[in-house]
């Protein structure tokens, strides 16, 4: 690549932290002992490691050790948490699940196989233009054989916090059981994981840590545990819900990349908030319309569709001077309208052509988007409206 290209396409992955590589390193090379053998100084210095990890990432969202397995990502968390439910609810004849419309595919697909396979009975709430649900379109919805809601924390696409918080006060009280898809919050809003939410899927590698690595926070009420089944069997270590030898170095470099982070979160905040304002500053040469509430969003994405303007051949005039992206990076092949975009009810050309922006101020530090700006302001046809 012959010239620095700004990465701004944080919500996809994020590039590991110099100082959580050294850690990986580390324990790949180093201390590199199974952490379930127990007859060697090896092994017990890596069980001790991932415990110690275990214990400071629970403690970030208000768990306890016990209450957290490290799994493979988001992904992986996601699908142990909703087909790892679906056997009580089959057991008990609580088959309905209350989900959203703009989830990532990570939960929409699991759903989909139990309403295609096993018989449950799925809802899908639509947000309206702010994409944000409400909790009061859940608590509509909530039924007496009301197994689970899935609700992300904040939308991989748009940035919009969903009031998940809320949301977790308000089922506590009945038998329904909350799962929150936080893999694009974790670390970035301080309170709202330690709400009694029962089971939130992390990502490690949207905080600067590796990928291929993640956690699954299964969280008890009172004395009872989420009645969660592992989904794979072939040695059961952790908690007997996820097997597998675990991967000591990613777990450590997941643990360095949240500390990181929890000691460092208000100045990215501070930070991130600032390059949004360049940005926006920037952009006030265009004619754009935003894509989401901006009064309930992570202050590092931004989605904005641009008037009378194709978003991939944007992508295609900027590749040499930005990295970004049209929406989630595990759909973008397919060149198609963003399915979040759409369940918020947007125009046709809003919805195919809106354009993620998503950043850390560390990894874009010489971003400057006055160029990008003009770049776009020449690609639009001067006679368009103001948006």
């Amino acid at each position: 690549m012959s010239a620095v290209v700004a990465y701004l396409d944080v919500a996809a992955t994020t590039r590991v932290d110099p100082r959580v590589a050294d850690v990986v390193q580390h324990w790949m090379t180093e201390d590199f002992g199974n952490a379930g053998s127990r007859t060697h100084e090896y092994g017990a210095r890596a069980k001790k490691a991932v415990q110690q990890a275990r214990s400071f990432l629970a403690s970030t969202v208000g768990a306890k050790t016990e209450e957290l397995i490290f799994t493979s990502g988001a992904t992986e968390s996601n699908n142990i948490a909703l087909l790892g439910l679906a056997p009580f609810g089959e057991r008990t004849g609580r088959k309905h699940i209350i989900t959203s419309a703009i989830e990532h595919k990570a939960v929409i697909e699991p759903l989909e196989h139990l309403a295609r396979s096993r018989g449950f009975e799925v809802d899908f709430l639509e947000p309206g233009a702010s994409g944000r649900i409400t909790v009061e379109q859940v608590m509509e919805h909530l039924r007496p054989d009301t197994l689970a809601v899935s609700l992300m924390h904040v939308n991989n696409e748009t940035g919009v916090i969903q009031p998940v918080a809320e949301l977790a006060e308000r089922l506590r009280a009945t038998p329904t059981y909350l799962h929150v898809d936080a893999a694009q919050g974790y670390g970035k809003i301080a309170d709202d994981l330690s709400a009694p939410i029962d089971l939130i899927s992390i990502s490690g590698h949207k905080i600067g840590a590796p990928k291929g690595v993640g956690a699954l926070v299964t969280r008890r009420r009172g004395w009872d545990k989420a009645p969660l089944e592992p989904i794979m069997f072939g040695g059961g270590q952790e908690r007997k819900l996820r097997p597998g030898t675990l991967p000591v170095p990613l777990i450590m470099g997941l643990h360095e990349a949240a500390k990181i982070f929890h000691e460092g979160r208000d100045s990215w905040e501070r930070d991130a908030r600032a390059m949004r304002e360049r940005i926006l500053e920037a952009f006030g040469k265009t004619r754009f319309r935003f894509n989401g509430d901006q009064a309930h969003t992570v202050p590092h994405i931004l989605n904005v569709s641009f008037d009378q303007l194709n978003a991939e051949a944007l992508i295609v005039r900027l590749k040499d001077q930005v990295a970004i992206a049209t929406g989630s990076a595990c759909t973008s092949a397919s060149y198609t309208p963003s399915h979040v975009l759409q369940a918020m009810g947007l125009p046709g050309e809003a919805a195919a052509n809106g354009l993620r922006f998503s950043w850390f101020p560390s990894q874009a530090r010489d971003f400057d988007p006055l160029p990008i700006a003009e770049t776009i302001s020449r690609m639009q046809p001067q006679d368009a409206g103001q948006a």
